[in-house]
């Protein structure tokens, strides 16, 4: 059985790599703050002080961190991937970052006989808990075909859209999508509270019909409990649409409603200092928070 090692413990990686684990993956993890990672540490996992170290005793390297400069740490650091990758190996970032990077870690790779891949992923904390994942890909034909039994283990869909950074571009047609559904949910609760209805018929009444999405099924139940915890985090959703934002401007592309999706985050985030909210927390701009 290949030695998998695992970069960041947060919400995601925690799921994912609960799930190699159950898969009889041997997975050695690193975390910045250590008791991050407790609970895989619990499980099975092994520990490792430094990504250097992760990538010296492992023969696939992913990593699933929070921001593209997080990446560009990881990877590139004194102690970072690079400096103790093995040759004939394969790294790949689960991370949601920019293609750019993506291209920029696979020509590095290149050249210490690596094999790399981006493959960020859809799916949120119940995802990667139940092992649903969707996972979009960039790299080598060659190198996904070598993952495909591991995307097996955290993921219900997996697709090898082209090489290096496509599936970051994937991923960001993917966040797209879902700020549209988004907002939608939220001026859609916003709306029927103030006129009067019960939300939870609305929910289960709306959910039925062809305004059904992922969005509504997942978490307006969370706002109707007034949990705010975060299956993904504001700041990252805001993060990913500045990105997507960003390459649709490269690409003489305007996006309008995911400018003004952005606009929402930003006011929340940072005006508002919910960014370690979910992103179902969107409708406390409109709703009190207490």
């Amino acid at each position: 059985m290949q030695k998998i090692g695992f970069i960041g413990t947060g919400v995601m990686g925690t799921g994912i790599i609960n799930n190699l684990l159950k898969a009889n993956f041997a997975v050695t993890v690193y975390n910045r703050t250590k008791a991050h990672a407790d609970t895989v540490l619990a499980n099975g996992a092994t520990w490792a002080d430094s990504p250097r170290l992760v990538a010296q005793n492992s023969d696939i390297t992913i990593t699933m961190v929070g921001y593209p400069q997080d990446v560009e740490a990881v990877y590139y650091g004194d102690d970072g991937v690079f400096a103790g990758v093995k040759s004939g190996s394969i790294v790949v970032d689960m991370t949601t970052s920019t293609p750019t990077l993506a291209q920029r870690i696979a020509a590095t790779a290149i050249t210490r006989d690596v094999q790399a891949l981006d493959a960020p992923v859809s799916g949120g904390d119940i995802g990667a808990k139940n092992g649903t994942l969707t996972i979009m890909v960039g790299g080598a034909e060659s190198t996904y075909d070598q993952l495909v039994p591991l995307f097996k283990a955290i993921g219900q869909s997996y697709h090898l859209f082209g090489a290096a950074g496509k599936g970051q571009h994937a991923k960001m047609a993917n966040q797209i999508m879902i700020a549209g559904t988004m907002t939608g949910m939220s001026e859609m609760l916003v709306y029927a509270k103030q006129v009067g209805l019960d939300l939870s018929a609305v929910i289960e009444t709306v959910g039925a019909g062809s305004a059904a999405n992922w969005s509504l099924t997942n978490y307006a139940p969370r706002i109707l409990a007034k949990d705010y915890s975060a299956g993904f985090f504001a700041k990252h959703f805001l993060k990913d649409l500045r990105i997507a934002l960003d390459e649709a401007k490269k690409q003489e592309l305007d996006l309008p409603a995911t400018k003004a999706a952005a606009e929402l985050y930003r006011r929340l985030v940072e005006d508002h200092g919910f960014g370690d909210d979910g992103t179902q927390a969107l409708v406390k701009l409109w709703w009190p928070t207490k």
